[in-house]
């Protein structure tokens, strides 16, 4: 990889880990600046979910500040300029699933523009 693309995948891991940080997840405008404003996901229930899906339930207080998403195998490679994708390995207490994110370089910064889970048997 160039420095370029190093950076462009840093630049994702980097959000994809604020996102997954509890005081973060509890602030709407926090999660705002780290979504695409097309954002969607498919998450590991199957659910299909979209910003103010996700914003109703990061703001509502169900997020747990002690039970932080453990991370394992993150890793990253650049699909063309300005989009990175990711996956990697997360426990949520005790709730394992791989998972894949799209990001994209928006005018004000990093932003995930797609998101899946698929829980591990």
């Amino acid at each position: 990889m160039t420095d370029e693309s190093d950076r462009a995948v840093q630049a994702a891991i980097d959000g994809e880990m604020r996102l997954l940080d509890p005081e973060v997840r509890a602030s709407p405008a926090r999660v705002l600046e780290l979504l695409d404003p097309e954002f969607t996901e498919i998450g590991a229930s199957g659910r299909r979910w979209d910003v103010e899906s996700i914003l109703a339930v990061t703001s509502s207080g169900s997020v747990s500040p002690g039970s932080p998403v453990k991370v394992s195998e993150m890793s990253g490679v650049v699909l063309a300029p300005g989009v990175v994708h990711l996956t990697y390995y997360a426990d949520n207490q005790d709730r394992q699933a791989w998972r894949s994110s799209v990001w994209r370089l928006t005018a004000t910064g990093w932003r995930m523009y797609f998101h899946q889970g698929t829980l591990t048997g």
